[in-house]
């Protein structure tokens, strides 16, 4: 069984060519995407060439963990069947090539176990549900505090802040250094560092995976306050010590999403408590992917590239 897939060779050439897939087993699903997202953090990274040694990592990759599609062959251990709409957070069933994301494909095979069941109606949106997952993950929990500052205003930076609202929290203050990007907020303020005076933020969420910006967001803290790191960083962590040495200052890294934030999250959204509405801004043909990636990463318009896989053999 073939399959056609985004290849990543190496930094910045990536094509799209043909795999052969590994057989499903009695407990994998082989499924039909419909749609990918193209992730701006860590896929970024792979295609500079900036990533950090990681586990599995390797070229060539098949990237893409934000994707969705229809189940097309399913064991009836699985408890899924045929025409069932899934999300599936990549897929590593390649032969020849790392599978460490491996969702940027036309079919995949995966475990069943990794899978979860979306409304068919949520289209392109359905792939949004990592990066969902993601700020639920890095908000909820025990000793976790909802951000009052967010930084960073593209997709992450604005699922966080709708995810504050819709927990009944007070709408926090959101840092966005490009004037074309403090559009779109939803019941929040979105503002330019400098114009912020404020000293006293006991939770602040960074989400622009720049470490640059770590001393100011010191500097905003209250004493006792936190930094969240929610964004993926290619440089080993710096920030001045005595400026937080003097506020006491708190750093928690925030962690991958769980099959339970996924599920909570789905649930949010299927329900019209979170919504996914205007986060993405550009789709286009996955037989375009290299152009595709290239804007992904190098067009501050653009929000979220999706691949759409519909009508690629």
């Amino acid at each position: 069984m073939e399959t056609t897939a985004v290849l990543l060779k190496g930094p910045r050439d990536l094509d799209v060519d043909t795999l052969t897939l590994t057989p499903p087993g009695a407990a994998d699903l082989v499924v039909d995407i419909q749609h990918s997202g193209i992730s701006t953090g860590t896929e970024k990274l792979f295609w500079t060439g900036d990533m950090p040694p990681f586990p599995g990592m390797g070229y060539p990759l098949v990237p893409g963990y934000e994707a969705v599609g229809e189940v097309v062959e399913a064991a009836s251990a699985t408890g899924y069947r045929p025409g069932d709409h899934v999300f599936v957070p990549g897929a590593n069933c390649y032969d020849g090539a790392f599978g460490l994301f491996g969702g940027a494909a036309s079919r995949i095979v995966t475990a069943a176990d990794r899978v979860t069941r979306i409304d068919a109606g949520l289209g392109a949106q359905g792939a949004l549900l990592a990066l969902a997952a993601t700020a639920r993950h890095t908000m909820a929990g025990l000793n976790k505090s909802v951000p009052d500052l967010i930084v960073g205003h593209g997709v992450l930076g604005r699922l966080l802040a709708r995810l504050t609202i819709a927990a009944g929290a007070p709408a926090p203050t959101v840092w966005e250094i490009d004037p074309a990007r403090r559009g779109g907020a939803m019941g929040y303020e979105v503002i330019a560092p400098e114009d912020d005076t404020r000293r006293d933020y006991m939770s602040v969420y960074d989400a622009s995976g720049s470490m640059e910006v770590l001393n100011d967001l010191v500097a905003a803290l209250g004493k006792g306050g936190e930094v969240v790191l929610a964004g993926f960083y290619k440089e080993p962590i710096r920030f001045d010590f005595p400026p937080a040495f003097m506020k006491e200052a708190r750093f928690r890294v925030a962690a991958e999403w769980t099959h339970d934030d996924l599920a909570a999250t789905r649930a949010l959204v299927e329900s019209g408590t979170l919504s996914l509405d205007g986060l993405i801004t550009h789709e286009t043909g996955a037989d375009q992917a290299p152009s595709a990636y290239r804007q992904a990463f190098t067009d501050a318009d653009c929000l979220k590239m999706i691949l759409n896989w519909k009508d690629v053999a």
